[in-house]
């Protein structure tokens, strides 16, 4: 088996594991846990509490002392099992910390397993900006693929969807073993109080470009999980509307959201030849506009007569995620020494999925809670998501002006 098979099999479980339940999770705990917009938020923000600390962490384990492969199959086994104990929660404090504890060993393996990726593909002399989206579009179609499961088995409205996840992850955790082998710097000289400690990313603070690049991550990473977390809870709140109530939308909300993962696959396609002709700067300002009308269009949406706009905010997520995500990820690669590699990206999804993740996921929850008195119409939700636009059209207005970046067509 060649390598671009198995790193796109590494990826296709990583992004199952995740699809199982990201998506659907907020309706489970809307509908029926019953929780408020806060209690959801605080759970999406969880995500973003442990991208403080565990990436980086983790990416200075696999740096210095465990190679990032096997690391990145440990993280899985742990956070199967706690997805496995959230399972039999029902109750906010219980149910809440167990699935900290699995994202807190799940969130680092997104970082772990580009790093395993690229260093792969370096081994065997593949160029990364060309051959890694190619791949990497397979995760995307595993988390299409556990969406889909959880909403024909119906898994979607039970904690059966932590199942679905966790058997993933177990398998993955097997896998893990089998790819190539990571270096590690442990051997070499420390010269600084830095190196000896792993923290070599933060050095990148001291350079202009990075440290804007970086603040500006977390900025647009607080919209990362916005759809995520009440997305599905918004199309089904149409269900209590007769004239909603059996329309496609409402009866399979996960896949119709799945459009927006689908839009993904083909969308990451797109980021060789975007960052090679546009470069960085105006590939995330297309990222930044895009949410603007991801989040307009679902404001603006329903899942009857306006079901056309629901559609087009999927097909615009594609270009919102993947021209952030996976063209910072390439940006953090090819700006950063392979001694700091996995540091340099668990840095970045410190900064997106990190303190980003953690602001917007609680301010939306907030934001949800203060427009949408009644959980069970669709009232107050449109007020909701123009917020969320009109916050994603600043951001990307001040970083118009702020970043400075010559483009270079010889790199990226």
């Amino acid at each position: 088996m060649n390598i671009k098979t198995r790193l796109i099999i590494m990826n296709f479980l990583q992004f199952f594991v995740w699809g199982a339940w990201l998506i659907s999770l907020g309706s489970y705990l809307w509908g029926q846990l019953h929780f408020d917009g806060i209690q959801i938020g605080s759970f999406y923000a969880a995500m973003g509490i442990v991208s403080l600390f565990m990436p980086a962490i983790l990416g200075i384990v696999a740096d210095r002392w465990i190679p990032a492969q096997k690391m990145l199959g440990i993280s899985h086994f742990i956070s199967a099992i706690f997805l496995i104990l959230a399972s039999f929660q029902t109750e906010f404090t219980p149910l809440y910390s167990m699935m900290f504890l699995a994202v807190m060993f799940y969130m680092p393996t997104i970082a772990l397993s580009n790093a395993v990726a690229f260093n792969a593909l370096e081994k065997a002399g593949l160029d990364t900006v060309k051959t890694f989206p190619p791949i990497r579009f397979w995760g995307t179609v595993g988390f299409i693929a556990a969406m889909w499961t959880v909403d024909i088995t119906g898994y979607k409205s039970s904690e059966m969807q932590f199942y679905v996840s966790a058997i993933a992850g177990f398998v993955l955790s097997v896998y893990s073993f089998t790819l190539p082998k990571c270096p590690t710097t442990n051997k070499e000289k420390a010269k600084s109080t830095l190196e000896m400690m792993g923290l070599n990313a933060f050095k990148l603070f001291k350079q202009k470009k990075m440290a804007l690049f970086f603040i500006f991550s977390m900025l647009l990473g607080a919209s990362l999980q916005i759809t995520n977390g009440f997305g599905d809870s918004f199309i089904n709140s149409f269900k209590s509307l007769p004239e909603y109530a059996n329309t496609f939308g409402v009866k399979h909300s996960v896949i119709l959201i799945s459009l927006s993962q689908i839009s993904e696959t083909f969308c990451i396609l797109l980021i060789p030849f975007f960052l090679k002709r546009f470069g960085i700067k105006k590939v995330m300002l297309i990222s930044m506009f895009a949410w603007v009308l991801r989040f307009g269009l679902f404001g603006l949406g329903d899942p009857g007569h306006g079901v056309w706009m629901l559609v087009l905010s999927m097909i615009v997520y594609g270009v919102a995620f993947d021209f952030f995500n996976i063209s910072g990820s390439l940006f953090v690669d090819q700006e950063t020494s392979p001694s700091m590699r996995s540091s340099a990206q668990g840095l970045f999804m410190l900064m997106t999925n990190g303190f980003g993740a953690t602001f917007g996921s609680l301010a939306a929850g907030a934001i949800v809670d203060h427009f949408v008195p009644n959980r069970v119409l669709p009232t107050g939700w449109d007020s909701a998501w123009f917020i969320f636009a009109g916050y994603a059209l600043v951001v990307g207005l001040i970083f118009m002006v702020v970043f400075k970046y010559k483009h270079d067509k010889t790199h990226i």
